[in-house]
């Protein structure tokens, strides 16, 4: 039986789709679908302090990242103890998560199984469906694979179909900002994009398979989009309501289209937009039933997302 460690929550998600829940042994500090993961041992750790406003974390990351280190650590030890036969990671981004570089010096460090390491790199959609296949071929699961992304390609289709079939009269595409971080500002690129496009949407910012920009309030102001989605990455949708002061106290705030309409929408970045994993079907639905909710009823307000008044 292959034994896995996941260092990347939406890895996990794609072992446990692919049908190796049961063979998980270990996970990141992040982990945490599905439920039955989060009995498992953590082999990971954040370097700063995850608590306080966006701000104050920024402010952590962007220490640690000037100073030429690595945001998290990687418990080598424990991987030592739980002999892996496959160690799932990422090379996507530094800050977000373990990266490749981490796990390959605890690897060559203390591992004595000599684990076989796949790193993932989702930047787009694209990328996400080879992602799948590389976590599945290093399994032996490629036909599984392949019914698994069929199973999801087929209910992208399904969306992005119903809004190109609505043509008499045409479907109005509101414009669209998703806000990836609050303080300061950072716009949401790599594959939302798309799936803002695929919901019926026009994105206003972030192009799609390219890292998430920042973006300055001016900005924001001067485009005033239609509706405003906001998905902070590693956030529920509580800790994103707290943080909403940081925005809704500008003076220009009330003045903005989607605000005065009540399009500004809350969002659990943590669980579905920020993690290229199989609920980024999930996403695509609730972005749809924000953009659209005369033709999209999937059941995920309240959850998945609520309107900010």
């Amino acid at each position: 039986m292959t034994l896995i460690v996941s260092l990347i929550a939406s890895s996990t998600e794609i072992a446990a789709a692919l049908g190796f829940e049961k063979q998980l042994v270990g996970r990141s500090h992040e982990c945490d679908f599905p439920l039955s993961v989060k009995k498992l041992p953590v082999c990971t750790a954040p370097k700063f302090q995850t608590d306080g406003t966006s701000y104050e974390i920024d402010q952590r990351v962007k220490a640690i990242l000037q100073e030429g280190l690595s945001v998290y650590r990687v418990d080598a030890k424990k991987l030592n103890e739980l002999r892996p036969d496959v160690i799932l990671t990422q090379s996507q981004c530094e800050v977000c998560a373990v990266s490749l570089k981490d796990v390959e010096e605890a690897v060559c460090e203390l591992v004595s199984s000599h684990p076989q390491i796949v790193s993932l790199e989702t930047n787009c959609l694209d990328d996400f469906w080879r992602d799948i296949r590389k976590v599945a071929a290093a399994l032996k699961a490629s036909d599984t694979a392949e019914e698994l992304i069929t199973s999801l390609k087929n209910r992208v289709a399904a969306i992005a179909n119903k809004v190109e079939a609505v043509r008499e009269p045409p479907l109005q595409k509101p414009t669209v900002a998703c806000i990836e971080w609050i303080d300061p500002l950072m716009a949401a690129g790599n594959w939302m994009p798309e799936l803002v496009e695929m919901a019926g949407g026009t994105n206003l910012f972030g192009q799609a398979g390219k890292h998430s920009p920042w973006m300055t309030w001016e900005e924001l102001v001067k485009k005033d989009p239609d509706v405003i989605v906001v998905l902070p990455c590693g956030y529920d949708i509580q800790k994103t309501r707290e943080e909403m002061p940081v925005l809704t106290q500008k003076k220009e705030w009330k003045k903005l289209k989607a605000v005065k309409n009540s399009h500004v929408f809350l969002t659990d970045g943590n669980q579905y937009f920020n993690r290229p994993g199989p609920r980024l079907v999930e996403s695509l639905e609730i972005l749809a039933e924000i953009l659209h909710p005369s033709l999209f009823h999937f059941g995920h307000e309240g959850t998945g997302w609520q309107k900010l008044s």
